[in-house]
């Protein structure tokens, strides 16, 4: 894995930074690997895929060679934005259909900022066209689109990046350098994961006309088709199962990748779940509010709780992980990480780094997360790295696969109320048939499901 460090860059500041000489002594990249031209596209220009690509203008002279969405309001600010942000002022090509998109242009690399319930169609279809994909999580809805994703990847021998950014989080890195690789923790035996956060939308809007500037049925492709009742992809998709996988598929699926990441964990033997909507009845929301999961290893337990109501139960890591040792614990968070050693030992604390001086329009740019950029700006320097030197990025798909699935795994528990045992070989729930059909969900007519 190539190994950089961000602290000691210099980059060219603005809209659209280029790497210069100095940056060129980072392990993994040459000066005629820095100046390749690479065409991207873009795949969902919301939020966080516009965040994503800007992240990535910032650290290569890219082409961006064309923006998809459903949504043209969406389409025509980011088409402006990134005009004004690449180096070569260039505006790009802008589709509703991602289709004609990868028909009509070569690319390298293709960024997926969709809602999940799209993710494998996409990124699949992207490698099927040559190009090479950074694909946010979770990579799928349901634990066979997973693995077809994973076996395009393979065939096709393209790098898939998830975006999975702990895994590129400064300090983070240092607490697994410091603290795990070290030994600091001794024996480990249980880990608890948690989110807190009051992030489930739960309003009863009523149903209206779909507004002249959104494709809603290219919107839900291959989900089940919902009538329209407020703008979708806004957040609102997020707090329906026919979309995403809950709380546990969003932010478990952070926290447990980051374990596995840190602790060197494949797939878990067992995962069982309880869980349900407990207390916020009221609205149409159908995700969990309140979950529990087991992730069972040999001689270690991977214990997963979130609740969108009350307080946390530590106020100072409301979603984080705690990493319990025979010689000490581990707390972290996208924020910061704390060893407290049992007995005699040294408290080691520290906390996110941020780029602000670097890149000064990370502080003028719209719902911005400052302290995931720079890991985002690693993540994506460790793909184009990944790219050009031919190794796995640090969050291959693999990785992400199983990860992605695990979650699903622990809300299908929950659905069915027993443990599940997933058999990654074979594919199949062990002595499990109802669990096994419950893999690969219906795909909406005319949309194929892609294993």
């Amino acid at each position: 894995m190539a190994s950089f460090n961000l602290n000691r860059r210099k980059f060219i500041q603005g809209a659209g930074a280029v790497l210069t000489l100095s940056t060129l002594q980072v392990k993994g990249l040459s000066f005629k690997d820095a100046i390749r031209n690479f065409r991207v596209g873009l795949i969902g220009a919301g939020w966080y895929g516009k965040s994503d690509l800007f992240r990535l203008i910032q650290v290569r002279d890219v082409d961006v060679v064309a923006i998809c969405d459903v949504d043209n309001n969406h389409l025509q600010e980011a088409g402006k934005l990134v005009s004004e942000r690449q180096v070569s002022k260039k505006n790009p090509k802008l589709y509703k259909d991602y289709r004609e998109m990868l028909a009509n242009h070569k690319f390298d690399l293709i960024l997926i900022g969709t809602p999940d319930h799209w993710h494998a169609r996409q990124a699949i279809d992207a490698m099927e066209r040559g190009a090479h994909v950074y694909l946010q999580k979770p990579i799928s809805v349901d634990v066979l689109e997973g693995e077809a994703i994973l076996r395009a990847a393979r065939t096709y021998n393209r790098k898939v990046q998830v975006g999975t950014q702990r895994r590129s989080t400064d300090h983070l890195i240092d607490a697994k350098k410091r603290i795990i690789d070290k030994g600091l923790l001794g024996r480990i035996s249980h880990v608890e994961m948690c989110c807190y956060y009051h992030m489930r939308k739960n309003g009863s809007p009523p149903i209206m006309q779909v507004p002249d500037f959104l494709d809603y049925e290219m919107w839900t492709g291959p989900a089940p088709f919902r009538p329209y009742d407020g703008l979708p992809h806004g957040g609102w998709w997020r707090t329906f199962m026919a979309y995403g996988n809950g709380i546990t598929g969003d932010m478990c699926m952070h926290m447990f990748d980051t374990v596995r990441w840190l602790l060197q964990l494949k797939w878990p033997k067992k995962i069982s779940a309880t869980g349900g909507i407990y207390v916020q009845k009221e609205g149409k929301s159908t995700i969990a509010d309140t979950q529990t999961a087991l992730f069972e290893y040999e001689d270690l337990h991977c214990v997963w709780q979130h609740r969108t109501w009350g307080a946390p139960a530590d106020p100072e890591y409301p979603w984080a992980f705690i990493i319990y040792g025979e010689k000490g614990t581990l707390k972290g968070s996208v924020m910061k990480y704390e060893f407290t050693p049992i007995g005699k030992g040294e408290h080691i604390q520290r906390e996110v780094v941020y780029e602000r001086d670097k890149f000064p329009n990370d502080l003028v740019e719209e719902r911005i997360e400052l302290h995931t950029a720079p890991a985002t700006r690693r993540h994506m320097l460790d793909l184009l790295s990944a790219i050009e030197n031919n190794h796995l990025p640090v969050a291959d798909i693999e990785e992400g696969y199983i990860s992605t699935a695990s979650c699903i795994l622990a809300n299908l528990s929950m659905k069915l109320n027993r443990p599940l045992v997933y058999d990654p070989q074979k594919k199949i729930c062990i002595d499990d048939i109802e669990a096994t059909e419950l893999l690969r969900r219906p795909y909406r007519i005319p949309w194929r499901h892609p294993y």
